[in-house]
């Protein structure tokens, strides 16, 4: 059986909704979890197929994007589905030059040193024909799933995409973007305006060609404190919510719930929780009943063991599986990690970690 898609496409039905259930704030029969970096080195198979060619390159292929997506799904019962991209291929589809560096991480070679480097720029209208490559990526793997989870589509958000783009790569105390806001606040937001813009084109984008949900990555928000959180990262980190909403609207395209992730960001959770986004995203330095205490029950909270308890013994990890599935409460919330998996685990812990949260959020609705 054949049900509508997103957008023109027509899609398999979709058999396992329990995570845009909780997503969107309904009752679920358990808890449902994914994974940050569930498609990664981590697992053999990953390894093997991104051998063959670059990191870049193989962001640029669908068949290769798909793949990836659906390798960690063979393993584990899994509640939803990530596409396999990165969020620096929007600062590439405004016409920076990026390359991963093995041992290293992200690079580009040519950072934006002054205002006039924005002049060097894409219009951000053009990301929807530059990226099309993770468009076919997600309808080729909306096809492939045959219906069994939801897929979510990615991005970055405006703040961590610019400290990228400035700092010229990985930076542990973002010294050269935070220069920027302080001495160049006007070139800031001229540039923060100029991703907004393409991350909204680029999220309808992706929900046209079927993501069932999306995920904004604020990873470097711990960079800013409250006044700088305040004046660079969250006014734009609404305006992507509120305009992708609008536009999912205007295109006749049905709504879909969006996830914000900000990293260190507590200090910001209540502003998070307000700013539109039916889910809000914690790492592991808050503590789940305090959060839930902070925000109440008008958002779903997603997370947040920390990845390392996965270096625990499977015993280990159920114990702490079932105190955060008790701290966050049974309804209004999807099991994740704090952050994404690292390369050295072991895939038997991951599957250790999304049979504990199925096994004890069944257990915890029963009693």
């Amino acid at each position: 059986m054949e049900a509508k898609g997103s957008g023109t496409q027509k899609f398999p039905e979709l058999k396992n909704d329990t995570f845009l259930r909780a997503a969107w704030g309904e009752d679920t029969d358990y808890t449902p979890v994914w994974c940050m970096r569930q498609a990664g080195r981590y697992l053999p198979e990953f390894r093997e197929t991104r051998a063959a060619q670059d990191f870049f390159s193989t962001c640029r292929s669908p068949e290769a994007c798909c793949e990836l997506t659906l390798q960690p799904l063979r393993r584990f019962p899994l509640d939803a589905a990530i596409i396999f991209s990165d969020i620096l291929v929007v600062p590439q589809a405004l016409g920076m030059e990026v390359t991963m560096v093995p041992g290293k991480g992200p690079s580009f070679p040519d950072p934006l040193r002054e205002e006039r480097d924005l002049e060097r720029l894409r219009d951000p209208t053009s990301v929807t024909s530059e990226l099309d490559y993770v468009f076919q990526a997600i309808t080729l793997t909306r096809q492939r799933l045959a219906g069994r989870v939801p897929l979510i589509g990615f991005a970055g958000a405006p703040w961590t995409l610019m400290t990228y783009m400035v700092e010229g790569g990985g930076s542990n105390t973002m010294a050269q973007a935070k220069r920027w806001l302080y001495q160049r606040p006007q070139a800031s937001h001229r540039l923060l305006r100029i991703l907004t813009d393409a991350l909204v084109h680029y999220l309808v984008g992706q929900v046209a060609a079927g993501a069932q949900a999306l995920q904004l990555f604020e990873s470097h928000a711990g960079h800013l404190g409250p006044q700088l959180f305040s004046k660079f990262a969250l006014p734009y980190v609404r305006d992507v919510v509120k305009r992708v909403k609008a536009r999912l609207q205007e295109a006749g395209l049905a709504p879909v719930p969006m996830i914000i992730f900000a990293k260190d960001g507590h200090f910001a959770l209540e502003e998070l929780a307000q700013a539109g986004y039916e889910v809000v995203g914690l790492d592991w330095t808050v503590a789940p009943a305090k959060a839930r205490e902070r925000v109440g029950k008008t958002v779903t909270l997603q997370g947040n063991l920390d990845p390392c308890a996965l270096y625990a013994s499977e015993e280990e990890i159920g114990q702490l599986v079932r105190k955060m599935l008790d701290d966050f409460g049974p309804q209004r919330y999807i099991a994740n990690l704090g952050h994404g998996l690292y390369p050295d685990m072991d895939p038997e812990h991951v599957g250790a970690f999304v049979d504990a949260v199925h096994k004890h959020s069944r257990l915890l609705r029963q009693n």
